[in-house]
């Protein structure tokens, strides 16, 4: 079993990165295995934006189902399929990790298969679909420090052999008008570009408290769905993790595609 020292923030965007052959970050996920993360994980955790519960919860099945939770999309996306094995032992340990850091109350849900926030980015990432697969939910009604803690509980995983991978969005606000000519809404460049370089610069205490330290942060999250899953993924690389951008790009000029990778100095 070969240690990982790298999570990673996912920016998954629209549900139509499935089928747009256009999205720039749809080559950038394609890309994976060959450019970004040559290891093969013995499976796979993802922290999906799209999985919210009152407490922690784990899927613990043996196979996948695709879920479509999305609506009004072209017929094609809703049938698409990612049949990957479910990890149940996964779901065991990460439930263990979170218990033994003071996470009292974690689920285990023995029916959900996989939503949208894992299953289309991991179709590009891994189009076989032969790695076993595990998610975590995001509790919305907690803050940053809660899921970077819940990540730095589950850093010992990258030791397993284990990839960890937040996955959402890094701007996310579906009702902001759009920009469909190409240019930037200015407060969501903003807020991106102080996201890169807080994380860049290692400031993720900042990050943790986006909500008094980055500009147009209710503007860029109206929920924390989406970022929360970001937090996880940097406290799951461990202390003194370094970051960096993997990918920039754009939908509508307010949705942010940018995604990142954290590694462990200590290895």
């Amino acid at each position: 079993m070969n240690a990982i020292k790298e999570t990673f923030y996912i920016s998954h965007g629209s549900p139509t990165l499935s089928i747009d052959e256009s999205l720039p970050a749809r080559k950038f996920l394609q890309s994976w295995g060959e450019k970004i993360f040559t290891q093969r994980p013995t499976s796979i955790l993802v922290i999906s934006g799209h999985w919210e519960t009152d407490e922690p919860a784990v899927n613990a099945v043996h196979f996948c189902d695709t879920i479509y939770d999305f609506y009004g999309f072209p017929k094609p996306m809703y049938q698409l399929k990612y049949p990957a094995p479910g990890a149940p032992d996964l779901a065991k340990r990460v439930k263990q990790l979170l218990k033994a850091s003071g996470f009292e109350t974690v689920h285990e849900d023995t029916k959900r298969g996989l939503d949208h926030g894992a299953w289309v980015p991991l179709m590009l990432m891994y189009p076989e679909a032969d790695i076993p697969v595990c998610q975590l939910s995001v509790q919305t009604h907690r803050d940053g420090t809660y899921h970077y803690e819940m990540g730095r509980a589950l850093s010992p995983l990258k030791e397993e052999g284990i990839l960890v991978i937040g996955s959402g969005s890094a701007t996310h606000n579906l009702k902001a008008p759009r920009h469909e000519d190409g240019k930037m809404v200015p407060w969501a460049e903003e807020f991106d570009k102080w996201l890169e370089e807080a994380l860049l610069s290692g400031r993720y205490e900042d990050v943790n408290h986006y909500e008094e330290k980055a500009p147009h942060a209710k503007l860029a999250h109206p929920w924390p769905d989406h970022f929360y899953p970001l937090h996880v993924a940097i406290g799951a690389a461990g202390d003194k993790s370094t970051a960096k951008l993997l990918h920039r790009s754009w939908s509508g000029g307010s949705l942010s595609y940018s995604s990142y990778r954290f590694t462990s100095k200590s290895g």
